[in-house]
């Protein structure tokens, strides 16, 4: 096991590596500091030592990659790579153009983004699963109709739409939580029950019917007509053999959404209100706050592998036939 997770470590170094190069590409040599500093001071009358000036507060006058004017470990040290992009690596973000410590507003912010992510994935998963396998369980009927037209109904809507919508009948006309903000300690459930409840509707009709597609692929196998031609009543079918199953295709599913789960929602966080990562992007965006969204930008790569390292790991847990090479 641990050489399997050691070596899975040495794959995902590279990528990682090749996500930051790309990723100080895009900011650095696509899109030059010349080119942030006329954006931040406005292209009209923008005159060259104000660009200088404007560089250098910033440490974006220094050489790319290499400084030949420096010596020994100053040459790749005194750069911008090494600075803005190589330092990511031990956690070192720099400052934000507002001059506050990155890093921290990252810790700060990722508890209110994890309060409501995390709720949502767990109670999403467990209703998406259970509707999926009970659609699957009187599959060809009337039930089974109408529960994949309403999943497609619900696919159909835009989550834009749960959110305003819950906003204006739960908040604004039942008055039963806060439309927006946030609290501190014990009281930050009366903010939470809205955005988690909207987050889990919102996704409930997408991932029902992949998860449904999914179980309706097993029903059909060798191993269930063998669990039937053994006389197993048909609920162990399906919730001892079926799901078991099923959990690989899930289990690579989910993968997707654990970047979420720190990075935040960046539309219900900016329409709720909520001091997560997902409103903390989207304002360095409007503000084109360079510094934030490289940091945010590298964060997701990490998690994003962090998710593909645990998902192989759990493989191994749900289906026994998965072995260690």
């Amino acid at each position: 096991m641990l050489a399997y997770i050691l070596r899975r470590l040495l794959y995902a170094l590279p990528i990682l590596i090749g996500v930051n190069l790309i990723t100080f590409a895009l900011f650095f040599i696509v899109n030059t500091p010349d080119d942030m500093a006329r954006m931040q001071l406005g292209v009209k009358r923008v005159t060259p030592e104000a660009i200088e000036r404007w560089k250098s507060e910033r440490g974006y006058d220094k050489p790319l990659f290499i400084n030949a004017a420096a010596s020994g470990l100053a040459t790749v040290s005194k750069t911008i790579f090494f600075e803005k992009s190589a330092r990511m690596f031990v956690g070192d973000f720099g400052r934000a153009e507002d001059g506050r410590d990155i890093a921290r507003e990252i810790g700060q912010r990722m508890w209110p983004s994890l309060a409501i992510a995390l709720p949502t994935f767990i109670l999403g998963l467990f209703v998406s699963v259970c509707l999926a396998l009970t659609l699957a369980f009187f599959r060809a009927t009337v039930f089974d109709l109408w529960g994949v037209v309403l999943c497609v109904a619900m696919m159909s809507i835009s989550g834009l739409f749960y959110i305003i919508g819950g906003q204006y009948l739960i908040s604004k006309l039942w008055r039963l939580v806060p439309i927006s903000g946030f609290g501190d300690g014990l009281d930050a459930w009366r903010f939470l029950i809205l955005p988690v409840l909207i987050g889990v509707i919102s996704g409930i009709g997408s991932s029902t019917r992949w998860y449904r597609t999914i179980f309706l692929e097993e029903v059909s196998k060798d191993y269930v007509r063998t669990a039937r031609a053994k006389g197993l009543p048909e609920t162990i079918v399906f919730f001892r053999h079926i799901l078991r199953n099923a959990l690989i295709p899930i289990l690579t599913g989910v993968v997707v959404v654990i970047p979420l789960l720190f990075m935040g929602s960046l539309l219900t966080e900016s329409f709720f209100g909520i001091p997560g990562l997902g409103s903390y992007t989207i304002d360095a965006i409007n503000a084109q706050d360079f510094a934030v969204v490289r940091s945010m930008v590298f964060i997701g790569s990490v998690l994003y592998i962090v998710g593909l390292i645990l998902t192989d790991i759990s493989y191994t847990l749900v289906d026994p036939r998965i072995r260690f090479s």
